[in-house]
């Protein structure tokens, strides 16, 4: 059980409705929106939930524009860092064992998540990440979000690799691993996952992931884990007040992350993230 940041020889099954933080009861402060510790009974600012926050997600709204740019330009060809890609962009980009692991291409980790096959696939990836990115981005902080987004990016290549030979691109890993970041957000607010609608669109999700074809299972399940272990790692960090060091496991995390998945791309499926 939590101990109060306090009083830290009490344990607390409770916390601040405002900034997460355990509290025992010496240090509740009852307030219409549920207990809040003393540093935060004390701010005159109104309590914003995830929904009312008003910041724009600016990392949010410049992922949306790589992603339509690239999609616009994935069937051209272009001769990029010399001769070693010369071939249309979406064929260069996209993630396979072979190309990773043979042809040492590690750009493909990366590349592959803002590629996708047609409109469809990337008019829904596009409008979940604007409802994740509006939703978690003011409330967490951009660099934050950018962390989450890119450490779920490459455990979905991790996952995707790990799972299927076949080539897979798309920008889901890193929209579950959002997903998977705005569980443990809400949970640390104490808000209901099933009430904000995140908990129905995991699931909705994961049901699509294993009924349709065609789809890379290892990609959504990899990001979904990154970014729940991201977001975990950058909220016990900021809850002892040191936000580096959640910055710098979300950087090794990424590391294990490529390194785990140029391992797998060495052995020898279908699948569109």
């Amino acid at each position: 059980m939590a101990t109060c940041y306090r009083h830290p020889n009490r344990e607390t099954g409770v916390s601040c409705s405002n900034c997460g933080r355990p509290i025992c009861p010496d240090c509740m402060t009852p307030t219409p929106v549920g207990m809040r510790c003393p540093e935060c009974a004390r701010q005159r600012t109104k309590v914003m939930r995830m929904r009312e926050m008003t910041t724009v997600p600016r990392v949010t709204y410049a992922l949306i524009a790589i992603n339509l740019l690239v999609f616009l330009t994935e069937e051209g060809q272009f001769t990029l860092f010399g001769s070693s890609i010369h071939g249309p962009v979406i064929q260069e980009g996209w993630l396979d064992r072979y190309d990773v692991y043979v042809n040492d291409q590690y750009w493909r980790l990366v590349s592959s998540a803002f590629l996708h096959e047609n409109f469809l696939h990337i008019g829904f990836n596009m409008y979940l990440l604007y409802l994740l990115g509006n939703l978690l981005e003011p409330a967490i902080g951009s660099v934050r979000f950018a962390l989450i987004y890119f450490t779920s990016l490459l455990a979905g290549s991790f996952g995707a690799l790990f799972a299927t030979a076949a080539p897979s691109l798309g920008a889901s890993g890193a929209i579950f691993g959002l997903m998977g970041a705005a569980v443990v957000e809400l949970r640390a607010r104490k808000l209901s996952v099933m009430e904000s609608g995140i908990g129905a669109l995991i699931v909705l999700n994961l049901i699509l992931s294993f009924s349709l074809s065609g789809i890379s299972v290892g990609a959504h399940i990899g990001g979904l884990i990154g970014g729940a272990v991201a977001a975990l790692a950058i909220r016990a960090a900021d809850d002892r007040r040191l936000p580096a060091v959640g910055m710098l496991a979300c950087l090794l995390i990424s590391a294990a992350c490529v390194f785990g998945a140029i391992s797998v791309a060495g052995t020898t499926g279908t699948g569109i993230a």
